[in-house]
């Protein structure tokens, strides 16, 4: 009998609608989920830039609040610094024309009170003709002057003109007559006078904050400025200007704070051309570089220059992003290797030995000074480089020590021309000259016999032996104090091979750097 289902009663669900049912709710869990983090995630989000906005509205607020404060306080404090200055001017013109009657009161400079009387009665005449004159010809006395300048220049009526009067004669152009190798260089006058003006014009009560310079005179330098730009195109470019001039143009700039933002390229060029110059990292945070630095020091890396490098990241404190240690042994193997360059350099080899000598010299100088004046003995300890710096040191002061001369030989020449006299061997000052004999005229046999006493200067006469095209040494009977330095030549016996100073690494770069100097 066919059985029939009953209406009433209830339909069951069956295991796979069930299983159905519980994918269905897993995936809304998961997507659910999904979503939450998600928004969770953008909430966070916008919850630090949110965090972000403030902080940086806060800071712009606590920029503009600071500010405003200090243009308060120069506005302030102007009036007060005009007052005081006008009253030095005052003070100061008044001992000018006193002294303008009165003569010279130190006729010798002898000491650093002496130079700064005379500093100072230069500087209180406004004579900057006579200032320049008497500065230029005291190199040797650059630190004195150096102590002393910027207290002689505080007599100056306007010492900012001054200065610039004084500098008129080469910068920015070079109007001298005579202008050799010699007497070329005054850069380093120029840059004392521009480095001892900024204590003689800073503000009497804001210090630092504002130099008090007349706007025609800071007029008169942005001219200045504009015509040594100028004056690039005729040099020849970056590349052929004189650091001493690229130094005196940069701290020119600088002092009369009249850097320009649309011409960071070019100071940027400038200081790296001329980056191994000790002031230069300081100018150029001065001259606002300060955010190009990463790749300036980068481009040093790259041009063999890390011991210029090393300075800059001190200055701007990025050792961590630059660590030093590494850059200055990669700098001692570079110049091994330009070392070793030259000893296989034909067209050196009779220097050979010396030039390479002399350029790991200046390398192992420069690391030797960079290691202490950063403190990386920890790191990097010096000794073995002090050691080798001895060996070349005692190698290079025995190749000039001269030859001994036996007491009694004598040079007999082959063809038979005259002989020295045997007094000249047995002087106890003899001495056997580097360079080759002068040639001197020889009197013929038929002439009369030399004289009985031996001259002051006894040469033998230029006779070349068989097979030989050079003349042979030559006896001066002179004292070894007058006699000529000896040539450099190839040091005897140097070993031309170097100890490694440790893993370097293997990156040659494409230039080496030059003699490093400070």
């Amino acid at each position: 009998m066919d059985s029939t289902a009953d209406p009433g009663e209830a339909t069951h669900p069956s295991l796979d609608e069930f299983q159905t049912q519980a994918s269905l709710m897993t995936s809304c869990t998961l997507l659910w989920k999904e979503l939450t983090d998600h928004f969770t995630s953008l909430e966070q989000s916008l919850q630090q830039k949110s965090a972000a906005i403030k902080a940086k509205i806060q800071s712009l607020d606590t920029q503009t609040k600071e500010s405003l404060q200090v243009l308060e306080q120069r506005d302030s404090t102007l009036n007060a610094s005009i007052s005081i200055a006008l009253e030095k001017v005052e003070k100061r013109k008044a001992a000018a024309l006193t002294t303008l009657d009165e003569e010279d009161p130190v006729a010798e400079v002898d000491d650093s009170e002496g130079m700064l009387l005379k500093l100072r009665f230069f500087c209180g005449r406004m004579d900057s003709e006579g200032f320049w004159r008497f500065v230029t010809v005291r190199k040797k006395e650059l630190d004195v002057m150096r102590s002393q300048m910027p207290v002689a220049l505080g007599d100056c009526v306007d010492p900012a003109k001054f200065v610039l009067q004084a500098m008129s004669e080469v910068f920015p152009v070079d109007k001298r007559e005579d202008k050799s190798e010699r007497v070329n260089d005054l850069g380093w006058a120029c840059v004392l006078l521009l480095e001892s003006l900024i204590p003689a014009v800073v503000d009497p009560v804001l210090g630092n904050a504002r130099l008090m310079v007349t706007p025609r005179v800071r007029e008169s330098a942005r001219r200045i400025a504009e015509t040594w730009k100028a004056s690039l195109d005729r040099r020849g470019g970056i590349e052929n200007v004189k650091t001493p001039d690229v130094h005196t143009f940069l701290q020119h700039l600088v002092t009369f704070g009249i850097v320009r933002k649309e011409d960071l390229n070019l100071y940027r060029k400038l200081v790296v051309a001329s980056a191994w110059r000790k002031q230069m990292p300081k100018l150029a945070v001065s001259l606002g570089l300060g955010e190009k630095m990463p790749d300036m020091i980068e481009e040093l890396i790259s041009r063999g220059q890390q011991v210029d490098a090393v300075h800059f990241m001190y200055e701007v404190g990025l050792a961590d992003k630059f660590p030093p240690v590494p850059l200055l042994k990669a700098f001692l193997k570079d110049a091994k290797k330009a070392a070793t360059s030259i000893l296989e350099d034909p067209n050196n080899s009779g220097r050979a030995a010396h030039l390479a000598a002399r350029k790991e010299q200046s390398a192992l100088r420069a690391v030797v000074k960079c290691i202490e004046e950063y403190k990386l003995e920890a790191e990097f300890p010096p000794e073995n480089l002090k050691k080798r710096l001895e060996q070349l040191d005692k190698v290079k002061s025995e190749k000039k020590r001269p030859a001994a001369v036996p007491a009694n030989k004598r040079i007999r020449v082959s063809t038979g021309g005259p002989m020295p006299p045997a007094k000249a061997g047995r002087l106890t000052n003899a001495y056997v000259s580097s360079f080759p004999a002068a040639p001197t005229f020889v009197r013929s046999p038929s002439q009369s016999d030399y004289a009985a006493g031996v001259p002051q200067y006894q040469v033998s006469p230029p006779v070349y032996g068989h097979g030989s095209r050079s003349p042979p040494a030559a006896y001066y009977a002179y004292s070894p104090e007058a006699a000529p330095p000896p040539l450099a030549g190839p040091y005897p016996g140097a070993p031309l091979t170097y100890p490694a100073y440790g893993a370097y690494g293997n990156g040659m770069p494409p230039a080496y750097q030059q003699a490093y100097y400070r």
